[in-house]
């Protein structure tokens, strides 16, 4: 049974939603079972205005304004009772988890049916072995979800571990698929009777979904397994192979490095009125970082909580700043009339966002992965002495790869050597491949030499961009530095790590569990240690 979140006041109505989009980042907005918006990418402000709370929302595709009376839990979703001006009647919006919108029933009926199609596949393919032990059943020892399939392929006494997902995954899930894979080979590899060789592993991905899985697995070590993709069209249940070392040009893309100098001389003006507004002994913890050539942000331990953007004005040739404020996809434009809300946030946003403020705080725990990158950018000299602190790129505006969006931190080390630094503050399975894909990135880019000016030394596309500026980048491949907290590093990513190709020199670094207060290494683990 639904229960009411509180009393309806416009605080509380706010603090709801605000409370659930923080604990929920890929959350979407639904109205009659459709989704209007999918939060990774949409942006909200909720406000209170004459008694009322107001909820805005917009995207590239819609915008949509509505006056919030009443806000009821249900499970894992949140029902909004909405007015519309104008309207006679209330309107529901629907905040849940994911924009999959399949129910459980279907979803269940759906991954059963693509097992059926799968094995039959399987067994025409590979006429001689055995299709052996298929099934999706959550295993959470072993980090198995229901998303995928996973079975063996048995000739004599050899065999293949086998792991597939079908086309109405969505494309995070398939995307997945090779970190599933290699702990379904290690795993049975690990509890195997001793009386087959489990030589390698078969991936099975949608057609036309192939792309990421394919650069992730020309990685891979393949004198330790032989790694194996096709794809499975579920209609003619066809299988066909993929040549995964031929993927073509990677999607890369390098923007042109900018002056932080100048974008935030460019921005002052703007800058200097939303200080104005921040409590003033709490301006010393501000933090101003230019985003781009034209756009600067004020962040509070990596979250960012207001902006400036320097641009032509409507209608003239003159130049104005758009100020806006708000913590995550919260953005209002500020105004003369709201800079008491914004005034008031900025004192909430202090009083909760410090080292011993309280976890149920939705401030406090927004965007943990970004506290935790303002940390290691403050400190990484001491913390990291091998690497350049003085050269350190953060959220990285160029290197984007498909929706995973921006790698986070990119330095040298004291040899001029390519580092890449990815960040997690919570457990996260898919870690290793999700760093790799930068990697891969950051390889190619840094391969791509060409004749400096007057036809000196080769010249790397950093280089070329404005990038390490004064330095010489080494043309070795890039280090793979993985770092988190040492309880929240998920155990399946080290088993993952070393079935990475040699190639690949990575190294995971747990640091300390309270490192909102003191940052420091508890222990290393490198790719020379251990190889598959």
């Amino acid at each position: 049974m639904a229960a009411a979140v509180g009393a309806a006041t416009p605080e509380r109505l706010s603090q709801s939603i605000e409370e659930y989009l923080a604990d929920h980042p890929a959350a979407a907005v639904l109205e009659d079972g459709r989704v209007l918006f999918d939060m990774r990418s949409a942006h909200y402000a909720v406000t209170e205005s004459h008694g009322r709370c107001l909820l805005q929302l917009w995207s590239e595709e819609r915008n949509l304004m509505r006056t919030v009376v009443d806000v009821q839990e249900r499970a894992q979703c949140l029902r909004l009772t909405t007015r519309r001006m104008g309207a006679a009647k209330p309107q529901a919006l629907e905040l849940v988890p994911t924009s999959d919108r399949r129910t459980p029933t279907a979803r269940e009926a759906g991954r059963r049916n693509y097992q059926r199609v799968l094995e039959r596949a399987l067994a025409r393919s590979f006429i001689g072995s055995k299709v052996d032990g298929m099934r999706s059943a959550m295993d959470l020892e072993h980090s198995f979800g229901p998303a995928y399939v996973r079975g063996r392929l048995l000739r004599g006494t050899a065999a293949d571990a086998v792991i597939g997902v079908g086309e109405a995954e969505s494309g995070s899930i398939v995307d997945g698929i090779l970190t599933l894979g290699i702990l379904w080979l290690d795993h049975c590899r690990q509890k195997g009777d001793g009386r087959r060789h489990f030589g390698g592993l078969k991936a099975i991905v949608p057609t036309g979904a192939w792309r990421t899985t394919a650069e992730r697995m020309a990685w891979l070590n393949h004198a330790a397994a032989d790694f194996q993709l096709f794809t499975l069209d579920e209609r003619s249940e066809e299988l066909a192979p993929v040549d995964f070392r031929d993927t073509g040009n990677l999607e890369s893309r390098l923007v042109r490095a900018f002056s932080a100098a100048a974008a935030i001389e460019r921005c002052q003006a703007g800058i200097d009125r939303l200080l104005a507004l921040v409590p003033q002994a709490a301006r010393e913890r501000v933090e101003v970082r230019a985003a781009s050539a034209t756009e600067v942000g004020l962040l509070l331990h990596g979250l960012e909580f207001a902006r400036v953007r320097h641009g032509v004005a409507a209608h003239s040739f003159a130049r104005e700043d758009e100020i806006t404020f708000g913590a995550g996809a919260n953005e209002t434009p500020l105004t003369q009339e709201n800079e008491g809300l914004c005034r008031d946030l900025c004192a909430r946003l202090f009083l909760s966002r410090h080292a011993d403020g309280a976890h149920t705080d939705p401030l406090f725990r927004l965007q943990p992965e970004r506290w935790l990158e303002a940390r290691l950018r403050g400190g990484i000299a001491e913390l990291l002495p091998g690497l350049r602190g003085d050269l350190l790129y953060s959220q990285v505006p160029a290197l984007s790869v498909g929706d995973r969006g921006l790698l986070d931190l990119l330095t040298l080390d004291r040899n001029g050597r390519l580092a890449v630094i990815e960040l997690k503050a919570d457990e996260d399975l898919h870690l290793p491949l999700q760093a790799l894909d930068y990697w891969i990135r950051v390889r190619a880019l840094n391969g791509d030499r060409q004749p400096g000016a007057g036809g000196g030394r080769p010249l790397s596309a950093f280089e070329r961009q404005g990038y390490f500026p004064g330095t010489e980048v080494s043309p070795l491949a890039p280090r793979l530095l993985l770092a988190g907290p040492a309880l929240r590093i998920h155990p399946a990513n080290e088993p993952v790590l070393r079935y990475l190709s040699p190639q690949v020199e990575w190294e995971l670094i747990a640091l300390s569990e309270h490192w909102r207060r003191e940052l420091k290494v508890v222990f290393r683990k490198r790719s020379g240690d251990a190889r598959t």
